[in-house]
């Protein structure tokens, strides 16, 4: 005995439920994507500092890390000489970069201090405003300030 169903079949909106289920999570992705990326550049060990800085928007950010015979220079995530990040700040500068571009100069500990120093010279030269980022450091590490006396 073959057994029939009764009822009328209304395929209708059921069959398109998972199709909306794919364009909301699509539609997240893109939505909460670029919230997600933090910062791009070259990961090194930066030097503890107690000070907080605010976050900058449109930045451009010069990584220095130890390297023979100099240091190893990132400007955002492209390894270049000196020489070639001379000539990527004049493009830049030439190319209507403003006075207030702000450069985050992110410095590995093991990073010399001359290097730093020659790197800063050179986007101070310029024309742009440098920050230095280090690392936040744990609150016990902070050095309480001495009391004054009286």
């Amino acid at each position: 005995m073959k057994l029939e169903m009764t009822l009328p079949e209304r395929p209708g909106f059921l069959h398109a439920v998972p199709i909306l289920n794919i364009f909301a999570l699509v539609q997240l992705f893109f939505l909460l994507g670029p919230s997600l990326v933090l910062q791009s550049g070259v990961a090194v060990e930066l030097a503890p500092s107690r000070f907080q800085m605010e976050r900058y928007q449109d930045t451009l950010v010069v990584t220095l890390g130890p390297g023979e015979p100099g240091p190893r220079i990132h400007f955002g995530r492209d390894a270049m000489s000196m020489g070639e990040l001379t000539n990527r700040l004049d493009e830049l500068k030439s190319g209507g970069a403003t006075a207030k571009s702000i450069v985050l100069v992110q410095t590995d500990a093991g990073t010399p201090v001359g290097a730093e120093r020659e790197v800063t010279e050179l986007l101070l030269d310029r024309g742009f405003r440098v920050a230095m980022v280090g690392k936040s450091q744990p609150a016990a590490l902070v050095p309480a300030s001495k009391p004054k006396a009286k």
